[in-house]
């Protein structure tokens, strides 16, 4: 059954937070989310988010960037599926990319466009979006980790996280040698039988200082060590990081294209591939990615920093793809994150229970998060 869309519709949505994200780039104040929700000429409908964390505005151009060329296209074709929805939207707005030096806000756009398109065509066949993609046999529940923990009040924040079902964590790090070691020390320290903690530089070491830190802190057993390095650095530097390791590199979700994916599940490098699907790929890309990394001996954890339609995404895709792999989950104060997911799925015994409806299996309450919405506008399809 193909697709004909009849409207888009962009849902601009920002919180004030007390306790700002803390990242060795910088912090991110305020909490964006960037919701679509698309409509086909026979009145069904689908959820999509755009990835726009950073920088903390970043989501008012992708809104002008949906207004004045995506949804235009999107709105002017029939397609197959959503996959070739996503390849001809690809190419088709392949060289205003270039021409605007904006090939990720571009990418991420049709990221979140291709999501909605999928949760659109299970709801259409009644199937939960990890059926629709994998029939033969697909996860119900997918273990989860809590992410996003700043190291300033880490204790804390685990502390919190295991009473709420979380059996595994993850700190940032990259805030200087001594209170790196200093927080892994205390939080590798005080972990129970079964639980794992893992660390998160976010790009933030030259070679240098990486070959310091990723041995030191790969010695307290981490489960892993993320983005010690920028992702684009050669790979002669991920290869020495990978042997001075005593733990998995992970690293994946600042990489785009089905190239730049198959050198680095090729590579070997990092032992776990990370993936942001609404920063490139969509679900048709992750999907793709997920089964090749898993495939190649890999962990598959796909990244997300969001709301809770983009992480019922990431969830429902690594229940399809199996495993091994985790899910991120951000626990970091964000009242979108819920409102925009519901019913917001529990953490039980560190792990993430999915949802049987059809689709993603939830819904973004939209009367609940009025209070954050800052735009909102409609694309229709011309008349055929």
């Amino acid at each position: 059954m193909s697709i004909s869309l009849a409207r888009v519709e962009a849902f601009l949505f920002r919180a004030e937070v007390k306790e700002p994200v803390k990242t060795s780039f910088g912090s991110i104040p305020l909490r964006s989310v960037l919701l679509l929700r698309v409509e086909d000429t026979d009145g069904a409908h689908g959820w999509g988010e755009v990835w726009c964390n950073f920088p903390p505005f970043s989501a008012d151009n992708k809104m002008r960037l949906l207004e004045t060329v995506i949804c235009p296209a999107a709105l002017s074709s029939t397609y197959l599926d959503p996959a070739d929805a996503w390849h001809t939207l690809t190419a088709r707005t392949h060289r205003w990319a270039l021409q605007g030096a904006e090939p990720g806000p571009f990418a991420a756009c049709l990221g979140g466009l291709d999501l909605a398109l999928w949760d659109l065509t299970a709801r259409r066949e009644n199937k939960t979006l990890r059926a629709l993609l994998n029939t033969q046999q697909a996860l119900d529940a997918v273990p989860a980790y809590a992410s996003g923990l700043n190291p300033d009040t880490a204790p804390e924040t685990v502390a919190r996280c295991r009473e709420g079902g979380f059996r595994a964590y993850k700190v940032k790090v990259a805030f200087g040698a001594d209170k790196d070691t200093r927080v892994v020390s205390s939080l590798a320290k005080d972990l129970r039988a079964g639980e794992r903690l893992m660390v998160d530089a976010n790009q933030g070491w030259d070679l240098v200082e990486a070959r310091r830190m990723v041995p030191r802190l790969g010695a307290f057993g981490l489960g892993w060590i993320e983005e010690p390095i920028a992702a684009d650095r050669p790979l002669s530097e991920w290869a020495e990081l990978a042997l001075l390791s005593p733990v998995a590199l992970a690293g994946g979700e600042n990489v785009m294209g089905y190239e730049g994916f198959s050198g680095l599940i090729g590579d070997g490098y990092h032992g776990v591939v990370q993936p942001d699907m609404l920063k490139w790929g969509g679900v048709t890309g992750a999907y793709a990615v997920g089964r090749r990394a898993v495939m190649a001996g890999r962990s598959y954890c796909p990244h997300w920093l969001g709301s809770g339609v983009g992480l019922l995404a990431a969830a429902q895709v690594l229940a399809a793809v199996g495993g091994p792999g985790m899910l991120e989950h951000d626990v970091m104060e964000n009242p979108l994150r819920e409102a925009l997911g519901q019913p917001f799925p529990r953490v039980t015994n560190g792990a993430f229970p999915l949802p049987d409806g059809p689709g993603l299996g939830v819904e973004p309450d939209l009367q609940r998060s009025e209070e954050w919405l800052v735009t909102r506008a409609e694309y229709r399809a011309p008349k055929r």
